[in-house]
C-alpha cells in the first residue's frame, strides 16, 4: 500500500515536472519569436518615412517613439501599415493613430 502511494506520488511529480519544462520551453520560444531579432536604425527609417511630411520634427518624434516600441517602420512615406502591425495599431490617448 505504501509502495503504491509512493509510486503514484512519484509519477504525479514526474508529470508535473515534464509539464513545467514544456511550459518553460513554450514561453522561451514565444519570447524569441515575438522579440525583434535585429535592431533597426530608427533615425534613418523615420527620416525616410517622414521626408514628405509638412511637420517633419513632429513626424520624426512620433515615428521614433513607435519605432523604439515596435522595432519596425513601414517602408515608404505613407501607407504599407500591414507590414508592421504593432506600428499600425498604436494610438494616442485620444484614440487617434500615433504613428505616421
Amino acid at each position: 500500500m505504501a509502495i503504491s502511494k509512493a509510486l503514484i506520488a512519484s509519477v504525479l511529480i514526474f508529470l508535473l515536472v515534464i509539464h513545467l519544462v514544456e511550459a518553460d520551453q513554450m514561453v522561451n520560444a514565444d519570447a524569441t519569436e515575438g522579440s525583434p531579432s535585429k535592431k533597426i536604425d530608427c533615425g534613418a527609417a523615420c527620416s525616410a518615412r517622414c521626408q514628405l511630411a509638412s511637420r517633419q520634427k513632429m513626424c520624426k518624434r512620433a515615428c521614433g517613439t513607435c519605432c523604439a516600441r515596435c522595432s519596425c517602420v513601414p517602408p515608404g512615406t505613407s501607407g504599407n501599415r500591414d507590414v508592421c502591425p504593432c506600428y499600425a495599431t498604436m494610438t494616442t490617448h485620444g484614440g487617434r493613430l500615433k504613428c505616421p
